[in-house]
């Protein structure tokens, strides 16, 4: 029997063409982006979560970034809290068990003796859990299976790569990559990313208007669903001056945003999504300018296609990226509630906007067994969060593991205590300046060399440039000082963003 999936407009992929591919998705068997190798502190180890698990990821001596389980064999320590050592190894700080690049144990210095060190160290028991890891695209990627048999299928198979990035074409501009951890789970970003409809309403004032760019528009599928290789939808009729526009669901995290001009040039929106935890994910993004044949480039994502340092992009991307957030956020614990996890129960979707959205439901659904396997069968939504200075924290979901914006947030805070000190001192000098004129004047009149009184004297011009200086670098390092506060968190209300 032939059951046709429910989507609006009735687009035709039934549970018939589905069949030919009964496999279900493998979450395990993937590879997953889980970090911008440029951002990491190569000198220490580095916490980080994928799909449940608690993963640790570190530089070796031979600069190679290595992924274990984030736990030391002897009393189940994080090793996410020891030590990168000059020999290439990690070390617990708990009881300094070493381990090699491969997960080997290679010291235990309470060892009785070499040989009882030697034998413990032998023991597979001794062992830290590796996982493949490799970089590609500047990206770390971990592949979410460990042992012998992971190692040779993760060989088999290759990230979900930009492939404009791996012509090396000068037609091609690649712009910084950013990275946030955000408190609301995988499948609603993935959502959110394949949504177009919201886009000029959420993000009123830095792409489009919410009064005058919400309007109709199809979404047409263009390739087939499948269990491996996902699937993709075109806009219809194409926004502003475009010739397509192109939303691409590649799983396990991958959602790529193709738009054409009309003079060829492309802008390609990579946008990853890492199941972390639940409730959470971590987003790993870049924009792709490629030109077209006269050399001229596209028009990027609003100011995000400026020329501009890489760490004043992430923190710009805050205001965009909350936008959305405090959406989602509270969206799916809502959706949790009402229907039991079950999405496609609790909404109701009639326009044709929401093809695409129904579709990777369905996706998760009949595809990939309904949702992702946490590990230790860990599925607990975590509860909504009311504090918004905690919703809205910029410190623990990026710059505390970013070393770009790290450098930056200390030459800013030396930058407002110089002027703040600068600040002092032209107001000393202009109180001396100030003092030493009324000094001068006063043995002027006591000499009998002029009558004009104390009182009524100006300060000399000397006070007035010093004064001045002084209230323009207090000024400057009271927006340095604010601005600051952007690493730490940014709060956003839709009902103040005129």
């Amino acid at each position: 029997m032939t059951i046709e999936i429910n989507l609006p407009g009735n687009i035709p992929d039934t549970v018939e063409q589905w069949q030919q591919e009964p496999q279900t998705f493998q979450w395990t068997k993937q590879w997953y982006p889980v970090a911008v190798v440029e951002f990491l502190e190569p000198s220490r180890p580095h916490a980080i979560e994928l799909l449940g698990k608690n993963l640790v990821l570190w530089r070796d001596g031979t600069e190679t970034w290595r992924c274990f389980e984030d736990y030391c064999p002897h009393r189940l320590v994080p090793l996410s809290e020891g030590r990168v050592e000059p020999d290439g190894t990690l070390l617990c700080a708990y009881h300094a068990w070493r381990f090699d690049s491969n997960g080997n144990c290679v010291s235990i210095p309470q060892s009785k003796d070499k040989e009882t060190e030697a034998k413990n160290c032998s023991s597979p028991k001794a062992c830290a859990i590796a996982y493949p890891t490799q970089e590609r695209q500047g990206l770390l990627w971990v592949w979410a299976e460990s042992g012998t048999q992971a190692q040779l299928e993760s060989q088999l198979n290759s990230p979900c790569l930009i492939p404009e990035l791996e012509e090396n074409s000068d037609r091609v501009v690649k712009m910084a990559w950013s990275i946030r951890d955000l408190p609301y789970g995988w499948d609603f970003f993935m959502e959110n990313v394949a949504d177009p409809a919201h886009v000029p309403v959420s993000h009123h004032g830095i792409v489009g208007n919410r009064y005058q760019d919400a309007k109709y528009y199809d979404m047409i599928p263009i390739r087939k669903m499948s269990t491996q290789s996902g699937f993709s939808f075109e806009i219809v009729p194409v926004p502003g001056n475009l010739v397509q526009a192109v939303h691409d669901f590649q799983p396990p995290c991958q959602m790529r945003i193709v738009s054409t001009a009309t003079d060829g040039g492309q802008l390609i929106l990579a946008l990853y999504a890492i199941p972390t935890r639940p409730g959470w994910c971590r987003n790993i993004s870049c924009q792709v300018l490629v030109k077209n044949e006269a050399g001229k480039s596209p028009s990027g994502l609003a100011f995000f296609a400026l020329p501009m340092p890489t760490w004043l992009g992430h923190v710009l991307g805050s205001l965009f990226l909350h936008q959305d957030l405090v959406f989602l956020h509270y969206q799916e614990k809502i959706i949790s509630q009402r229907s039991q996890g079950k999405w496609l129960n609790a909404v109701y979707t009639p326009n044709p906007q929401d093809k695409m959205v129904i579709a990777f439901r369905q996706w998760l659904e009949q595809k990939a067994g309904g949702g992702i396997p946490w590990a230790n069968g860990c599925k607990e939504l975590p509860a909504a969060e009311q504090d918004k200075q905690k919703l809205f924290d910029v410190w623990a979901t990026h710059t505390q593991n970013c070393r770009v914006c790290q450098s930056a947030l200390k030459t800013i805070n030396r930058l407002t205590v110089v002027t703040y000190l600068a600040a002092i001192v032209c107001l000393i000098v202009g109180v001396i300046a100030d003092a030493r004129a009324v000094a001068v004047k006063t043995a002027l009149v006591a000499v009998g060399q002029t009558t004009t009184s104390v009182l009524s004297f100006i300060p000399p011009a000397e006070f007035w440039w010093a004064l001045g200086g002084a209230i323009l670098l207090a000024t400057v390092g009271y927006l340095l000082n604010k601005f600051s506060r952007l690493f730490y968190v940014y709060q956003f209300e839709h009902s103040h963003n005129d």
